[in-house]
């Protein structure tokens, strides 16, 4: 256990700041998978409409993958590897 006060409050905004990142990083997850789904949905059922989910949820994952970059809490090539994968899959599906 930390003896002195700086050292205690340290241990304090780690433990914020590891909640905050946990929870961003979910959220990427859930939205790449949501995009994933969308495009299987859109695969069965070519309507504009399933296209236009495709499209909102990509935007909503590569928004959320910008600002975890932009945060520091994705590195930078870890959010493009992260957003290149989405993209090939969701372009692989719009265009057949």
């Amino acid at each position: 256990m930390a003896n002195n006060k700086s050292a205690k409050k340290r241990i304090k905004i780690a433990e914020r700041n590891r909640l905050i990142n946990k929870s961003y990083k979910s959220t990427i997850r859930t939205l790449t998978k949501k995009t994933l789904q969308n495009c299987e949905t859109f695969k069965k059922d070519p309507s504009e409409d399933n296209k236009n989910l495709v499209v909102k949820s990509l935007n909503k994952a590569f928004s959320l993958i910008d600002k975890a970059v932009k945060k520091n809490i994705l590195h930078k090539n870890n959010g493009s590897n992260k957003k290149s994968k989405i993209n090939s899959f969701v372009k692989s599906t719009l265009s057949s």
